[in-house]
């Protein structure tokens, strides 16, 4: 499975910056979808694109500490302020879909298999 910039993900799939548009060059190369934060914590692989719900600063914590590549906001879930901030201040790319988790995690599989 290749890589692919977060950058490229957002183009291609049609997804928005929400924060981190410093850090859009980061690379991906999984999808993991989940929402229970320390489940994430502990399973969700470095450099994965996370799909979630969760728009808060915990998130944002959580895939600092998993070393995600990036977090994907399915439903067109908000990213409330204080995650913003610190999504920002972290590095942290955090983009906006308006499909499903799984529609979204879908997008970005077929993408990382060319």
């Amino acid at each position: 499975m290749k890589k692919i910039t977060v950058r490229r993900m957002a183009e291609e799939c049609g997804f928005s910056v929400l924060a981190g548009a410093d850090a859009l060059d980061r690379e991906a190369d999984r999808v993991f979808c989940c929402d229970l934060l320390s489940f994430v914590m502990g399973r969700a692989p470095a450099d994965s694109a996370w799909v979630t719900v969760m728009g808060n600063v915990n998130a944002v914590a959580v895939a600092v500490l998993a070393d995600t590549a990036c977090i994907v906001l399915a439903e067109n879930a908000p990213l409330d302020g204080e995650a913003r901030s610190r999504a920002d201040g972290q590095g942290v790319p955090v983009l906006g879909s308006p499909h499903p988790v799984f529609d979204t995690g879908l997008l970005i599989q077929r993408l990382l298999e060319g």
